[in-house]
């Protein structure tokens, strides 16, 4: 079905940015931007110079994360105290309610002044280089692409449940202003949900 769409899209106008990698080299199997380049860019005719992955060949992933807001800020042309804004950002949900690189409990969940941080979630193998939120909450649209019955109960928690950001990262994006957020879930993680008439 993808092919189908192939030439709908104007891919010399297309700008592809990250929401979160793991500090690990570009060709790391690990390595989220090895991933999108394998899966998608690839196999679609988008100029390399559109591709603004984040660069992890840094001695450090502060470092990392330094240098990425640095080329978002060019980018975007952003003034001191202004935030990127992304025509779409498309983010995923774990089981444990985080989302890009933002776990819960984390300071990188509170972060209201950085547009990119570093951080070393407890159980993780890697460092991550992340998006903050009020980042994620600028852009236009924001899309969560969530599937599997192992995600029911903590979507559930997190669409349905009381706020509690912080221990629920996914539940701190909200898009601001005329912003627009939309969830597509599989049926598999929704069965939980009170609202699911037509699935």
């Amino acid at each position: 079905p993808a092919g189908e769409f192939y030439g709908q899209v104007r891919w010399d106008r297309v700008h592809v940015f990250w929401g979160d990698e793991r500090f690990v080299p570009p060709d790391h199997r690990d390595s989220n931007y090895r991933a999108a380049r394998e899966a998608l860019l690839s196999r679609v005719p988008i100029p390399e110079e559109q591709v603004h992955r984040v660069r992890t060949e840094f001695a450090t992933a502060r470092k990392s994360a330094e240098d990425y807001s640095h080329a978002l800020r060019l980018f975007f042309r952003l003034k001191t105290g202004e935030l990127p804004r992304f025509d779409l950002i498309f983010l995923g949900m774990g089981e444990d309610g985080h989302t890009a690189s933002l776990f819960p409990g984390s300071a990188a969940v509170r972060e209201r002044e950085r547009l990119v941080v570093s951080d070393k979630p407890e159980g993780q193998d890697a460092e991550r280089v992340t998006l903050t939120v009020p980042v994620l909450n600028a852009a236009a649209r924001v899309v969560f692409l969530v599937s599997g019955e192992s995600k029911a109960e903590t979507l559930r928690e997190v669409l349905e449940g009381s706020p509690r950001p912080d221990y629920l990262p996914a539940q701190a994006v909200r898009p601001e202003g005329d912003g627009a957020l939309l969830w597509l879930v599989d049926r598999s993680a929704a069965k939980l949900l009170a609202c699911t008439d037509g699935l």
